[in-house]
């Protein structure tokens, strides 16, 4: 394989990893998930949402190669499958609290000129 095809074979990968991540619920999930191993039920009480539900997004996130899982009788367990992973969505947390900072001081902007306008 050639150079190029390797750099879009890795592209692929990565992409395939952000859209494992690319839904508010698998987002809870992994956060939730940071503190260690869950199983679907009480991954699906805590994030509110059906069991069956749940279970399609873990099903996207272990694909993705976010997650692991392992059975454990008749539980399987959830985790997430690297330190990494949770480092991404803390810079992603920094990145959205700066982006709000941004959008307070636009609407801050805003509101002063709404106030000083004639």
């Amino acid at each position: 394989m050639t150079a190029a095809g390797n750099r879009q074979m890795l592209y692929a990968k990565q992409a395939r990893v952000f859209k494992a991540l690319s839904h508010p619920l698998r987002v809870a999930i992994l956060e939730y998930l940071r503190a260690g191993e869950r199983c679907v039920c009480e991954i699906a009480e805590h994030v509110g949402s059906e069991r069956s539900n749940v279970s399609r997004h873990l099903s996207l996130m272990v694909s993705g190669g976010v997650l692991v899982c392992r059975k454990e009788g008749l539980k399987v367990l959830y985790s997430v499958k690297a330190q990494c992973v949770a480092e991404t969505l803390d810079c992603i947390s920094r990145l959205v609290a700066q982006q709000a900072k941004e959008d307070m001081g636009l609407v801050d902007q805003i509101t002063l000129t709404e106030r000083t306008s004639p």
